[in-house]
């Protein structure tokens, strides 16, 4: 098969949050790739031990690995981690109107800074394990659209941008022709799920959308009905780019 950097061969793909709606609709799109059976190798990563049965649409099982991790426990996932290809950071919770302390921390936890940790522990593996023959490793990480717009969840908003913040900011050091990684960001808008059951999209048809602007290209993976959200979160993005790229060294 051809992966998105048009390299050849099988690429293994670890999804966190694998037991979510986007998570699993992120596997079932997956596997739908070219030559997906023997090119592909899916990876779920959940903080349950309940297994996953992924089914495609004519019934017939997707073949899933399936690893458990807590947060706070990222290191553990290293040697998973040595065999990734794309890993794409995707969990999160939605406490919707807590302000506690202890609500906070776990949104801080869970939403931000876990998905930091992984990304620095795989920029710090890939550097370490030799590239000759395989495809540039991906970190995709699901920021969301309340990055930028209300959520009407103030926890989910601020854990969100500062995960944003934080991507932007590493990004300078482990992205770009000189990093170790290529990011991708996505940029969701409501779909449907155990956070949104009352979102707009279906879980499938975001994930097939980010799959096919991966394809394209695109580092900037926007999926939203919100036309608003496709001009500021470019604008927003390299707003902040310049504004770290002046004022931080590395």
């Amino acid at each position: 098969m051809v992966t998105f950097d048009g390299s050849t061969g099988a690429t293994t793909v670890a999804i966190t949050g694998a037991s979510g709606s986007f998570g699993q609709a992120l596997l079932r799109a997956w596997s739908r790739q070219p030559a997906a059976g023997q090119g592909i190798r899916l990876v779920a990563l959940t903080s349950g031990q309940r297994p996953l049965d992924l089914r495609d649409a004519a019934g017939k099982a997707i073949p899933v690995e399936q690893a458990a991790w807590q947060i706070g426990q990222e290191n553990a996932l290293r040697p998973l981690l040595e065999r990734v290809d794309v890993l794409v950071l995707n969990h999160g919770i939605n406490h919707q109107q807590a302000r506690s302390r202890e609500a906070t921390d776990l949104a801080l936890e869970v939403n931000a800074l876990s998905s930091w940790r992984l990304l620095e522990l795989f920029a710090e593996v890939v550097r370490q394990r030799p590239g000759a023959g395989r495809p540039q490793p991906e970190v995709w990480i699901n920021t969301s659209e309340a990055e930028i717009q209300p959520a009407f969840s103030p926890l989910y908003e601020l854990s969100k941008r500062l995960l944003g913040q934080l991507v932007s900011l590493r990004a300078l050091d482990l992205g770009g022709a000189s990093g170790p990684l290529r990011i991708r960001r996505l940029v969701l808008g409501p779909f449907r799920s155990a956070l949104n059951p009352i979102g707009l999209m279906g879980a499938d048809f975001v994930a097939s959308q980010a799959l096919a602007q991966a394809r394209l290209g695109c580092n900037l993976i926007i999926v939203t009905p919100n036309p608003l959200t496709y001009v500021l979160m470019p604008l927003h993005t390299l707003g902040r780019w310049l504004y770290f790229k002046a004022l931080t060294r590395a």
